[in-house]
């Protein structure tokens, strides 16, 4: 495979834009050096990078794809409303619809306010707590990898220069008995947490936080980016039945066009209103939120979730992968070395070394075979457009990486295999 035409449009994007991509999970480091492909464009479950290479591609968007690229029904729906115009100085009457259209999808919510990305609303979310509890702790989930691009998340993080230290605690996943210690000790504003990851959540954890939340007067706020649409179209609170206070959308609710969501109670929610006796909090307002295009995006998608059995598809899909990769995987003697975790509909992989530890020069030689094989992605989170002859393809490249892997290990260095540096983690001190 030839990348000249890639590595020329890395060098230029460098130039230009710092990281060379206006998404650090986007960034030439995350990818085998060398094999950091610009895409040119997609279609379905494909994508073509500027040199002509083809991928089978995973997840898309960065999960926000899951319909795949270029989807007639919101392609049309986003053409429809191109030619009406986008912006305008008054609400569109499209945002009726799109307003109503969601909360019928999540019926748990009460009032719904849009944006464009799921830092902002999340953040929102915070500032929202904070304004109705009079109390400016945040209660972060530990385990889990992003929340927002704001400095209440990134400060808790490796890449924390130049923000001052934020109000902020953390929790373990799965344990209520933690949450209830540090409400004992902290005057926690708002609980945030993705209410499920890898695994189901432990019997019983949500609705304890629930309770614990209700008791104590603490907002619990549910990060629905990944879970929503993935999950079921309602998210996680629709597949396991626990109310948050409040709770955002995004990614898979637009399928690749820039549309988040802020959802919960209508008390809280009010704070942000025009019909509140209140002190009023400036919660969202943004000259983008309600782009017509965007709005019309998300709508096909929620028909097309409600029409075609989305949710199910995308579990069929990734239970079918799961199983080829980890056959393949056992196949070539390395099924405890790679990896597949996580819900069906939401897959990623580990690439463990000898000792049983997650390895980024493993990492990059499983991914740098996957591309030779013409299959990319950072994960195998799956879009529905895939087929089974994707899901087929795609175990045999499995396969094929599998087989170099083990060779690896037998040899206790992967170095030779990398064809240069090692991919690296996002968030850290130096680049």
């Amino acid at each position: 495979m030839d990348f000249a035409r890639s590595a020329e449009a890395n060098k230029r994007l460098h130039d230009m834009v710092p990281g060379g991509a206006h998404t650090y999970a986007k960034g030439e480091d995350q990818y085998p050096e060398g094999m950091a492909p610009v895409i040119s464009h997609g279609r379905g479950a494909h994508v073509w990078d500027v040199d002509g290479n083809s991928y089978i591609e995973y997840g898309s968007g960065l999960r926000a794809v899951s319909l795949g690229h270029a989807h007639p029904r919101v392609v049309e729906a986003v053409r429809a409303q191109l030619d009406l115009g986008s912006n305008f100085v008054r609400p569109a009457a499209l945002e009726v619809e799109a307003a109503a259209k969601f909360l019928a999808t999540v019926p748990t919510a009460e009032m719904v306010k849009f944006a464009k990305n799921g830092s902002d609303v999340t953040t929102a979310a915070v500032r929202l707590a904070r304004a109705a509890t009079g109390r400016t702790v945040v209660a972060l989930c530990a385990d889990q990898p992003f929340f927002s691009t704001d400095d209440w998340f990134i400060g808790t993080t490796a890449m924390n220069a130049g923000i001052p230290a934020q109000d902020v605690v953390s929790f373990p996943y799965g344990d209520v008995a933690a949450v209830s210690r540090l409400f004992d000790t902290h005057d926690v504003a708002c609980l945030v947490l993705e209410a499920a990851t890898q695994t189901d959540p432990p019997e019983g954890y949500l609705e304890g936080l629930r309770d614990l939340c209700t008791r104590h007067g603490v907002v619990l706020v549910f990060d629905e980016m990944i879970t929503g649409f993935r999950w079921s179209e309602a998210g996680a609170q629709g597949v396991y039945g626990v109310t948050p206070d409040l709770s955002t959308f995004g990614k898979a609710l637009g399928n690749g066009f820039a549309v988040s969501a802020l959802a919960g109670r209508r008390d809280l929610m009010e704070l942000g209103g025009l019909r509140d006796s209140r002190e009023r909090v400036f919660l969202l307002s943004t000259t983008h939120g309600g782009e017509t295009h965007a709005l019309a995006a998300a709508m096909a998608v929620m028909d097309t979730y409600a029409a075609e059995g989305i949710a199910q598809r995308l579990h069929d899909l990734g239970a079918r992968l799961a199983a080829g990769v980890r056959q393949a995987a056992a196949a070539a003697g390395v099924g405890t070395h790679v990896v597949v975790r996580g819900r069906d509909s939401n897959l990623v992989f580990a690439t463990l070394d000898q000792d049983g530890h997650p390895s980024q020069p493993y990492r990059t030689l499983f991914m740098r075979r996957l591309i030779m094989g013409g299959v990319i992605g950072p994960s195998f989170v799956v879009s529905s457009a895939l087929t089974d002859t994707d899901i087929d393809r795609t175990v045999s490249v499995v396969a094929d990486a599998c087989a170099v892997y083990r060779q690896a290990l037998d040899a206790g260095d992967p170095t030779p295999w990398l064809g240069g540096r090692p991919t690296k983690p996002v968030f850290r001190k130096q680049a």
